[in-house]
């Protein structure tokens, strides 16, 4: 029972990654996702001096609204500051990051956010964090109920403005045309990734987070560049490097994150050399 909810829980992360990642993707942001994962760690710390603890919603709030922020810092060194998207990047979630390893030196030693358990992980206990109800029932992990609320938002959200993430993922200069503000929707969607990245790290940690976010989604478009079908082959191969992922740890006795993001990278490079095989064979017959 452990085991499938283990398993459970990265095919959430996994999915819900997998559908935004696909934006990502396409829209050459895929490295945001990395910058928003380390960035929020001054939010957690924050939130917790402000007295939040580590199960509470004030917790969430104050990363997501750093993960905001660092999109924000993004967009405006690049636009204003003339800088490549690469090197905003770098230079904001380094100096976010470095903040917050310092707020947890100093005023937040003691705490259970140590730097860790925000970039590894503790999978491994998501069957043993209980969602508990005043009368004692148990409702369920909680890292599986989140997780879950999470994944239904973001089908709402892609399912209600599908014209409008589509046309500004692939013409921002014709979706302004038509009356639809390429800034709300970038802004919207890297709410969504900051939503899920916060909701997922706690359980899966940040590498697993970034790696669910960018390699199946790069390894769908290897294949299509539909992006109905590439969000369909995005979560596939997730939910098989979740799956997969595990058993290989429970093999090696190792890192159950670690061996998910693993799987996945071998995914990647085996649909891509599958794919140069079939281009030198296409090449040859003509």
């Amino acid at each position: 029972m452990d085991a499938l909810i283990i398993i459970a829980t990265g095919c959430l992360v996994a999915i819900s990654c997998g559908i935004l990642g696909s934006f990502l993707v396409l829209r050459k942001m895929a490295m945001v996702s990395d910058a928003i994962s380390h960035a929020v760690l001054p939010g957690i710390v924050i939130a917790f001096l402000l007295g939040s603890d580590m199960d509470s919603l004030g917790m969430v709030l104050g990363a997501g609204l750093i993960g905001i922020l660092t999109t924000f810092l993004i967009e405006f060194f690049h636009q204003k500051g003339k800088l490549q998207t690469d090197a905003s990047i770098g230079v904001t979630f380094t100096w976010l990051f470095a903040l917050g390893v310092i707020l947890i030196s100093y005023y937040a030693g003691d705490a259970h956010i140590d730097e860790d358990c925000v970039l590894y992980g503790e999978i491994a206990y998501t069957p043993l964090d209980l969602i508990y109800l005043e009368n004692g029932t148990i409702l369920g992990p909680k890292a599986l109920i989140v997780l879950s609320v999470i994944l239904l938002l973001i089908l709402a959200f892609v399912v209600l403005a599908w014209k409008e993430f589509f046309i500004t993922s692939f013409d921002p200069a014709f979706s302004i045309s038509v009356g639809i503000s390429s800034t709300i929707w970038h802004y919207v969607l890297m709410s969504l990734v900051s939503l899920t990245t916060v909701a997922s790290f706690e359980s899966v940690g940040a590498i697993l987070v970034v790696a669910f976010l960018i390699t199946p989604a790069a390894t769908a478009y290897l294949i299509t560049t539909n992006l109905m079908k590439m969000i369909y082959y995005s979560c596939f191969f997730g939910t098989l490097s979740a799956i997969f992922g595990y058993y290989l740890a429970y093999a090696i006795d190792g890192s159950i994150a670690g061996a998910m993001a693993t799987v996945a990278g071998i995914m990647f490079f085996i649909v891509f050399l599958v794919q140069q095989f079939q281009k030198k064979r296409i090449r040859a017959t003509v």
